[in-house]
């Protein structure tokens, strides 16, 4: 049975074979441009309701086949031990999401089935299939295989055992920890490299789109991984500064030059992953309708408190108990700030956001009282836990200082004297914690420590 009608028995062969053989070249190879002229059919993969514009290309020309392994219905069916209720992970865009394990591996997977009436199609399962398996990096979700039997649309991935960020972030119950300051940093640091992989290391690069907290999953280390492809779309290329493209995503996340004109560009996700870090920042959903009027919008409530410096501290969850440096704060929502400026020419390059965050989390341990097991006691790059080995700091003050962190004597903090902070203030707040990692990773690499960017 073959999961797609347009491919040949002989090339299915040709594919496993290929995807045994390419199984550990996982980490952060170049993305390879995709085999469009077998997948691409009028049949399986456009509709009226998800035909993008025309004169865009979806997917480039063809060099390389697909390393994705192909499942039967039945082989899901019994995984998921047909679907049943108590496999049922949750439920997004692109339909609802079981839990399951391959009978013939063992593998602890998450099987993602296309729901026929909703937001999401044909299209956005190619997308997705051919995204991620030509686009490999620590910091994006591993498709293992999918199925397209009959009207059967489904998504095989590595199992995430703690769900999405959204699920450990935002409208928590009262006996539910909320996450700690440097665990929150660690994942904006594993998500901002997860997109600057995209954008920077994929050729072409490759516009994520549909960047908000309920797409970042995390492992049981709270690593990061971004999800959800279907919405993807190829950067510009050439002398081109923009895609103009039928605008998606999701309310309160989307950046308003996208959502006005439909120009779409590297900036619009950066501009995404400031909400997002807005959110770990605050406790906060971009949107929501519980809050009184004014602040229901995350981005429109807090941008007038960043000009004040006394407001400051009320964008810090309240759930932290004030228990997180000021100055790594500041520096924290310096960055948000760049990153959700109006003019997208403004907003930092998602590399430069890696460096600050990357610094950020791997600078500070947590308070006495801070219990939450990912703590990190050495520094990490975003994408390890110290092996899993975590313990909260003894010393008071919430602000402990790694071993390995640059002097920071000298270093001016732009938001003190109680004045407004203008855009050249945040500019230089950010440069400054991008400086920080820089002279922070020189000096490790003097003293013969890893810095664990490798």
């Amino acid at each position: 049975m073959g999961c797609f009608p347009c491919f040949e028995s002989t090339e299915r062969d040709e594919f496993n074979r290929d995807q045994r053989k390419e199984e550990k070249k996982k980490e952060e190879q170049p993305m390879v441009q995709p085999k469009m002229n077998r997948l691409q059919s009028s049949n399986s993969i456009s509709s009226g309701r998800e035909e993008e514009d025309k004169n865009t290309q979806v997917l480039p020309p063809v060099t390389h086949t697909i390393s994705a392994q192909t499942f039967t219905f039945r082989e899901l069916v019994a995984a998921t031990r047909n679907f049943r209720p108590e496999c049922f992970i949750g439920e997004g865009g692109f339909g609802p999401v079981y839990r399951g394990r391959i009978g013939s591996t063992g593998q602890l997977v998450a099987v993602k089935q296309l729901d026929r009436n909703g937001l999401q199609g044909n299209r956005e399962f190619l997308v997705e299939v051919l995204m991620l398996s030509l686009l490999h990096h620590s910091n994006l979700v591993n498709l293992i295989g999918y199925c397209a039997e009959g009207e059967q649309r489904l998504l095989v991935y590595e199992y995430m055992a703690f769900g999405s960020l959204e699920d450990h972030l935002l409208d928590l119950p009262p006996e539910k920890e909320a996450l700690d300051w440097p665990t929150r940093m660690k994942i904006a640091a594993g998500a901002a490299k997860g997109l600057e992989y995209l954008h920077h290391r994929a050729d072409p690069p490759v516009i994520y789109r549909d960047f908000k907290s309920s797409n970042i999953l995390l492992d049981e280390e709270y690593n990061a991984k971004l999800s959800d492809f279907g919405l993807a779309k190829l950067g510009p290329t050439g002398d081109k500064s923009h895609v103009s493209t039928r605008v998606m995503g999701t309310y309160g996340y989307c950046a308003p030059e996208y959502a006005m004109t439909g120009q779409l560009t590297v900036k619009s996700d950066v501009y995404s992953f400031g909400v997002v870090l807005l959110e770990l920042i605050t406790g906060r959903r971009a949107i929501d309708s519980t809050r009184p009027r004014g602040e229901d919008n995350l981005v429109a409530w807090a941008k007038p408190l960043f000009n004040d410096r006394k407001q400051l501290p009320r964008l810090a969850d309240p759930r932290l108990e004030k228990r997180y440096p000021s100055r790594a704060l500041y520096q924290a929502l310096s960055v948000a700030s760049m990153c959700i400026h109006e003019n997208s020419a403004n907003r930092p390059h998602i590399s430069d956001v890696v460096t600050a965050l990357t610094f950020l989390a791997q600078s500070y341990d947590s308070t006495p009282s801070s219990s939450n097991p990912t703590t990190p006691t050495t520094p990490t790059d975003g994408n390890s836990n110290n092996n899993g080995n975590c313990s909260a700091s003894s010393s008071g003050g919430g602000s402990g200082v790694h071993r390995g962190e640059p002097d920071s004597s000298n270093i001016t903090i732009m938001l003190g004297g109680g004045g407004s902070k203008t855009d050249g203030d945040r500019e230089r707040l950010v440069a400054e914690a991008k400086q920080w990692g820089q002279n922070w990773r020189q000096k490790m690499k003097s003293e013969g420590m890893s810095t664990g960017d490798g």
